[in-house]
């Protein structure tokens, strides 16, 4: 459910833009989205799990807020983080 110090330490070093780049809106919606879907397979295999659910239900609140943000800064970052994370069909 929550992810490993050297799983999230790789998401960052994958989306960062300079070396001690770790809190812009591209790095926390990679690492948003990775807590999303590792949370979204946990919720396949336990339904009733209410708690977790309005845990992800946040999180997703919280990713689409950095990803209206990005639109509106910088509407090219934001269709490059989109693209590179396959988030919109």
């Amino acid at each position: 459910m929550t992810i490993t110090k050297e799983c999230k330490q790789e998401v960052i070093q994958d989306f960062r833009k300079a070396d001690t780049d770790t809190g812009s809106p591209e790095v926390q919606i990679a690492i948003l989205t990775t807590r999303i879907n590792n949370l979204t397979e946990h919720m396949r295999t336990h339904k009733k799990d209410y708690s977790s659910r309005r845990g992800l239900l946040s999180l997703v609140s919280r990713r689409r807020r950095l990803l209206d943000y990005l639109r509106r800064i910088d509407p090219q970052r934001y269709l490059d983080i989109i693209g590179k994370l396959g988030i919109r069909k």
